[in-house]
This record gives C-alpha cells, sequence and structure tokens, in this order.
C-alpha cells in the first residue's frame, strides 16, 4: 500500500519564482505561473512597454569609494561631486520598484583581499603607474582597502540603504557578468528585462548593460539614475550608444509616472542574504 504524503515546494535560490512541487514520489517541474504587469513608458529610441513581473534593477558602483568625498576617487583628486548625483534620484526610485515587485540588485566592486582573480590589466586600471595606490591599498582618505569586498570601501553609500530582499553581488572588471554569478541570478529570477542605474555610466555601467544586451536581456539606462566623473562628452556618447546598439533609455520620473498604483499580489521576488 502506498502512503500518501502532503506536497511541499522547493524553493531554490529565486524563491517563489523559480521553485518544482515536491512530495516523495513525484517532482512537478512547473514553475509558478506569473501574471504579467505590462507598464509603457516614455523612452528613446521609442515608446517602451515593459513587463513589471520579468524586470529588475541594477545598481552599479554605488560605493564609497567610487563616490564618497573619503572614497579612493576623492582621495586621488576626482571630483566625486557628479558621481553622488543618483543618490537622491535613486533613494526616490528604489522603494517604489520594490513596492511593485522589482528585485533591486547591488553590484558593487568588492575584490578578494588577495587579488587572485584579477589580471595586471585590470590593475593598471587603478594603478597606471605602479605605486601601490591601487585596489587593495589602504590609499583612500579613509584608509581602507580600495575596492575590496567586506571593507568600507567596496559598501554602498549610507544614503541608499538595502533591504534584506536585496540581492548583493561582488564584481571584478568594468562588467558585472566576467566571474560573477550575475546571469545565473537573473535568470534564476526570471529576469528578461533589466533597468540599468549607478556609476561611472560610461564605464561599468555600459559595460555591464552592454553584456547583458549581448547575452540576450532587454536593457534599459536610467538615464537620470546614471552619472559618470568623465567629461560630458562621455556621458552623451553613452546615451547615443545604448540608444543606438543595444538598447533604450528613459528617466525614473517617467517609468515611476507609469507605475500602476496597485501593488502586485504573490510571494516575494527577491532573495535574502541567506540566499546568496
Amino acid at each position: 500500500m502506498t502512503t500518501s504524503h502532503p506536497t511541499s515546494t522547493a524553493r531554490t535560490a529565486a524563491g517563489a519564482r523559480n521553485a518544482w512541487t515536491l512530495s516523495p514520489d513525484a517532482a512537478d517541474l512547473r514553475r509558478p505561473a506569473i501574471p504579467p504587469r505590462p507598464v509603457t513608458v516614455a523612452a528613446a529610441p521609442q515608446r517602451l512597454t515593459l513587463d513589471l513581473t520579468r524586470t529588475a534593477v541594477v545598481v552599479v558602483d554605488m560605493q564609497n569609494d567610487f563616490c564618497h568625498p573619503e572614497g579612493w576617487l576623492a582621495g586621488i583628486g576626482v571630483d566625486v561631486t557628479a558621481a553622488r548625483g543618483p543618490i537622491p534620484v535613486l533613494a526616490a526610485a528604489l522603494p517604489a520598484l520594490r513596492a511593485q515587485g522589482v528585485p533591486v540588485l547591488w553590484l558593487n566592486w568588492g575584490n578578494r583581499p588577495d587579488r587572485a582573480n584579477l589580471p595586471p590589466g585590470v590593475l593598471h586600471v587603478y594603478d597606471p603607474a605602479g605605486a601601490g595606490v591601487g585596489i587593495g591599498s589602504p590609499s583612500n582618505p579613509a584608509g581602507t582597502p580600495v575596492l575590496e569586498a567586506g571593507s568600507w570601501s567596496a559598501g554602498t553609500v549610507d544614503e541608499l540603504v538595502a533591504e534584506p530582499g536585496d540581492i548583493h553581488v561582488d564584481k571584478y572588471r568594468m562588467s558585472g557578468f566576467v566571474d560573477t554569478p550575475l546571469d545565473s541570478i537573473l535568470r534564476n529570477l526570471r529576469i528578461d528585462t533589466v533597468l540599468f542605474a549607478g556609476v561611472n555610466a560610461d564605464q561599468c555601467v555600459l559595460s555591464t548593460l552592454m553584456d547583458a544586451a549581448n547575452i540576450g536581456y532587454d536593457v534599459v539606462l536610467l538615464e537620470d539614475a546614471v552619472a559618470t566623473t568623465s567629461p560630458q562628452f562621455c556621458f552623451d556618447a553613452t546615451i547615443y550608444t545604448v540608444r543606438q546598439c543595444f538598447g533604450f533609455t528613459t528617466t525614473t520620473s517617467d517609468l515611476l509616472t507609469a507605475l500602476p498604483p496597485d501593488r502586485p499580489a504573490g510571494p516575494p521576488t527577491g532573495l535574502h542574504d541567506e540566499d546568496r
């Protein structure tokens, strides 16, 4: 005689977005149905309709070494005023996106203390003269290891507070897809469209966006939520390149205006720290 048992749901890392239903004698491989929640947004090069249930926002490098007056960039004489520009924009936009069930991913440059996975070309970018003031050195005014995972340098600026359901990914290159789990996390969340924010628009943001587009994601640059310490023509070229070659640009103000007033029903959409 077969004894029946109640079924249970086995949660993968992405929780209810990508799960099987299991019992001792059966596995149901059908994923949960996620009803579409389309919104239409003013964008360029043309008006854009996206599905909120298949959308995530990736916030790139809004961390102390790049954006804080005592961080590494400021310590080598770079004016970080522009890099701080996205802070109030994101502080207003991220809660609204979370409320719509859009996962928030924090993609910060955070190296291994031994820098074992960094080739010479990457080290050169941050210390071109070989003076020992680049990645891993205590050469910022705060005296913490430059861009090292777990340090103040790699931490997100205080004005932007991550929520428990947000996802944190360390990166080690200009692109957040190289040598990281970013792609597998997005696919496990069943994401098609990625909104990009952060700094520097023409460097790490653009590199990550380009790789996302090249491996099949729909990409949208949030123009008012990105910035760069590079000259203005670099920002202008980034906007042109995204629209011309890779995807779309819009603003958080246009996106928030398009969001429906109701919150989605159903299970949470993000990862918790223990799932990272």
